[in-house]
């Protein structure tokens, strides 16, 4: 099957860590090398963000990343990519129409590409599949209008879920949301995103540790929502423990960063400031080490719309405490793969990480059965299965009926 996957503002060429690279970039990118692996034919067509690009590069695992000239040949942030949307679809429909290559299906990552596939799907007649990523209504909910990106982000979500003709949800959360805003159950298919289980995996080294101090890991970008001040003002609950925080910038620009320099303010006045250790932004290779040497994954966002960080955790055979949200309340099982709690509530976390670090049985328990969750379920294969036989529906719905002889 030919799949054009569309990406418009998150290259999956994009190293981690780069300028504007986020969760979007590496699950394209998975995603497309799982569906090449399984056989189709796969295009990812993202912006053309230099002019230095060429039109087409061969992906290492096999898929082609197409770069499409619309707006400038510069980088321009997701949000302000509106106005050229139109011309990033017109361009999809005329090469799909004129230069020998249309695809079975078209699937969208993120509302604005979904603009830019229906645009050219209309013209084309494409069969067209969103995953939104995340949205607007829940960002607006918890963090206010101003964060949710360009005027009428919502109504365009909402529209988008009528008009394609499937959205791909990843969590049961993200179903019921879609429903509030309208988008009938019938065209949604909930598939859970993998995690790369050869990066992500039990045996391997780990990263150094003081003897006889638990250690609680937690991941993510420096920003308020993802919870690291609750995990802080949790920590007197737990006075032999200390607390790795991997993410944001290198380790040698954290003073210069501002979240990182309140995230220090408030261990030092928790009195918790010896035990809490920024490390910054580490290459993904080596996170598996950071996973491995933990007792427990801390995952505290106020809301998450997927959460790859306690997949990868739990690939690694390690517990999760996560807050009850999003798709973290899929992922992780209370009280059998790990615990959940309240979000924005230091109380319920600094007791359930108690609770925990001094249970070695459960410990044990839980980051065996979290083991094998990952293996029955969030798996890259099995992504890509459930995905084509999502496409391969659209696919024959789709074709005209055979004519049949009178």
């Amino acid at each position: 099957m030919r799949i054009a996957m569309i990406s418009e503002h998150a290259s999956p060429l994009a190293a981690p860590g780069e300028e504007g690279a986020g969760g979007q970039n590496l699950h394209v990118a998975e995603l497309a090398a799982a569906l090449t692996d399984a056989g189709h034919e796969v295009r990812v067509y993202t912006r053309r963000d230099s002019p230095t690009l060429p039109e087409t590069v061969p992906a290492a695992d096999g898929y082609q990343v197409w770069h499409v000239p619309a707006g400038p040949a510069r980088r321009v942030p997701a949000d302000d990519l509106l106005p050229h949307i139109g011309e990033f679809g017109s361009w999809l429909a005329d090469t799909w129409r004129h230069r020998g290559w249309t695809p079975d299906v078209a699937h969208a990552h993120y509302w604005t590409s979904g603009l830019a596939a229906v645009h050219a799907s209309r013209r084309t007649r494409v069969p067209t599949v969103l995953t939104y990523h995340t949205l607007g209504s829940v960002k607006r909910r918890h963090q206010g209008a101003p964060d949710i990106g360009p005027p009428g982000r919502v109504g365009y979500e909402r529209a988008l879920g009528r008009a394609v003709d499937r959205v791909v949800v990843q969590s049961t959360d993200e179903v019921a949301e879609l429903v509030r805003m309208g988008v009938p159950r019938s065209r949604m298919a909930l598939v859970p995103a993998g995690v790369n289980q050869a990066v992500f995996r039990p045996d391997g080294p780990a990263a150094p540790r003081t003897p006889g101090r638990p250690r609680i890991l937690t991941v993510g970008r420096m920003v308020e929502r993802k919870g690291f001040l609750d995990v802080v003002r949790a920590l007197p609950a737990v006075p032999d423990a200390e607390c790795v925080v991997v993410g944001g910038p290198p380790a040698d620009l954290l003073p210069a960063d501002a979240f990182a320099r309140r995230l220090s303010a408030l261990a030092e006045s928790c009195g918790v400031a010896d035990r809490v250790r920024l490390l910054g932004g580490v290459p993904r290779e080596e996170m598996g080490s950071w996973y491995r040497s933990a007792d427990v994954l801390v995952a505290a966002p106020w809301y998450e719309p997927f959460g790859l960080t306690p997949l990868e955790a739990m690939a690694c055979g390690v517990p999760v405490i996560g807050t009850d949200v999003g798709g973290i309340a899929d992922s992780v099982v209370d009280g059998l793969t790990g615990d959940l709690v309240p979000p924005r509530d230091p109380r319920a976390l600094g007791t359930a990480l108690r609770r925990l670090l001094g249970d070695h049985v459960r410990r044990f328990t839980y980051a065996t059965a979290a083991l094998d969750r990952i293996r029955s379920r969030y798996s890259w294969r099995r992504c890509a299965e459930q995905l084509g036989a999502v496409y391969g529906t659209l696919v024959t719905a789709a074709r005209p009926a055979p004519a049949v002889a009178c």
